[in-house]
């Protein structure tokens, strides 16, 4: 939904008292008037004048009106819809801090106390929305309200960290469950996590559609997918979900939590002397075995620096390096779509070069991505002198516009800044509400259809390829 349409909460069904009592989480310390025209012969200068005069104040109102300024400026708070309320489940512990133990245990760690540290990866984005949830500080200009009376809610949020749980045992393969006390089973956990669930009265009520969760790993509740399909589901990009299961239209798209230490120095190309910088693991399935291809083109290349490595310490501050002294960074598609390198490049100001034909971005009704990167089918980008010819054409006024656009849009990718990224996705959940409501509404009068094919009249998005750039 873009954000210029602005959202009405539609008034609340009455709803029966609550036979059952659920607390809350806490965290621990943490018209245009129709005017009839005259004739022409007949229209006095005068009388022209101010009907041009109506139809600009009817025009100045209803653009106030529909298409409000955007989070950097936002109206009064008198002028704003009302907030949308969430109530966030209390989940019993094992998964949430649980599982923070068990990753810690895994790894030889000390068992974590109240307090524990949620362990920085890509996937993060599910511990700073719990956290934001959470806060005792106050949560400033959220976007949504949270709710201690779930009768009152219009959204419930399920905090299981499904990303986290699915490393917890780094070596097992996804999909291979754990032998009986063999210890930690993300999978035995997703189904305790659905068992619960179904247990409470909010759940069963609307089938789960005014439910969200975060599976943001791209395997995360894939075992349960199809039993939470009606809920809002924030993930990074649908690479292993199907049409019926995820669409832009009832999901959010969320950016990964970038590894790399965000550039802090001005716009320019002077210190920039690569140009062209890579550095990831070359051999990917998938739609990642581009990646090998384009190491080949690639590595003999002036000026271009392509490098196999995989996450660490060490490879996490050679990319830095590289990132903050390249002119463009290239982001291929891996075993999914997209990647956190796309987010490390954003924060470094180099330009993103996208080769990966369905990635779909987060945010877009506020950044416009043909602004801030260069988009390249996979077709083209593996002919050799391709990639590089394109680039060198790009002048040096054109690489500074571009890096002054990243410098404008790159807070909407610092969860650290609890008024940025966090905000942003529950913006874009907010206004998933009006669907949401007309789904159960719409349930309620319809009888069960057997269809051949998923009913994609509503969740439904087209898969379309890349639009590549041209040479100029």
């Amino acid at each position: 939904m873009s954000e210029r349409t602005k959202t009405r909460k539609p008034s609340k069904q009455p709803t029966s008292p609550s036979s059952t009592t659920t607390t809350t989480t806490t965290i621990d310390k943490t018209l245009i008037p129709k005017m009839s025209s005259p004739k022409k012969y007949l229209l006095k200068p005068t009388l022209f004048a101010a009907s041009l005069a109506l139809l600009a104040l009817y025009a100045f109102f209803t653009t106030t009106s529909l298409f409000p300024s955007d989070p950097t400026n936002p109206p009064p708070p008198s002028d704003r819809p009302p907030k949308p309320k969430i109530y966030v489940y209390d989940l019993p512990r094992r998964f949430t801090y649980g599982v923070i133990d068990s990753y810690l245990s895994a790894r030889g760690g000390t068992t974590a106390t109240s307090a524990a540290k949620y362990p920085g990866h890509q996937h993060s984005a599910e511990w700073w929305l719990f956290a934001d949830l959470n806060r005792s500080d106050g949560r400033g200009d959220s976007p949504v309200e949270v709710v201690r009376d779930p009768e009152s809610a219009d959204l419930f949020y399920v905090p299981f960290f499904s990303s986290l749980s699915l490393v917890v045992n780094p070596i097992r393969a996804v999909g291979v469950v754990a032998a009986a006390g063999g210890g930690y089973s993300d999978e035995a956990m997703q189904e305790e996590l659905i068992e619960w669930l179904e247990g409470q009265e909010y759940w069963r009520r609307n089938g789960g559609r005014d439910h969200v969760f975060i599976a943001q790993d791209p395997n995360a509740l894939y075992k349960v997918v199809d039993r939470v399909k009606n809920a809002v589901l924030l993930v990074s990009d649908f690479g292993r979900l199907r049409p019926g299961q995820a669409s832009l239209v009832k999901d959010v798209i969320l950016p990964y939590s970038h590894r790399i230490n965000p550039f802090k120095g001005p716009v320019g190309v002077e210190k920039r002397e690569s140009l062209l910088f890579f550095m990831g693991n070359r051999y990917r399935k998938e739609g990642g075995k581009i990646r090998d291809t384009l190491f080949q083109i690639l590595e003999d290349e002036e000026e271009v620096v392509v490098k196999h490595g995989a996450q660490s310490r060490e490879s996490r501050r050679m990319a830095t390096q590289g990132m903050h002294s390249s002119k463009f960074c290239l982001h291929p598609a891996g075993d999914t779509p997209s990647a956190c390198r796309l987010f490390d490049a954003i924060v470094s100001l180099c330009i993103p070069v996208i080769v990966s034909d369905y990635i779909e971005l987060p945010f877009e009704d506020v950044v416009d991505y043909k602004k801030v990167a260069i988009f390249v089918d996979t077709v083209n980008a593996v002919k050799p002198g391709y990639l590089t010819s394109l680039l060198r054409k790009i002048s040096n006024e054109s690489i500074l516009q571009y890096q002054q656009e990243l410098k404008a849009v790159r807070r909407y990718f610092e969860y650290e800044d609890p008024n940025s990224t966090v905000n942003e996705i529950w913006r874009q959940v907010s206004s998933k509400l009006p669907l949401i409501k007309l789904m159960i509404n719409r349930e309620k009068r319809l009888v069960q259809r057997d269809l051949p094919d998923s009913d994609c009249s509503c969740i439904c998005s087209n898969h379309n390829r890349t639009l590549s750039a041209k040479l100029q």
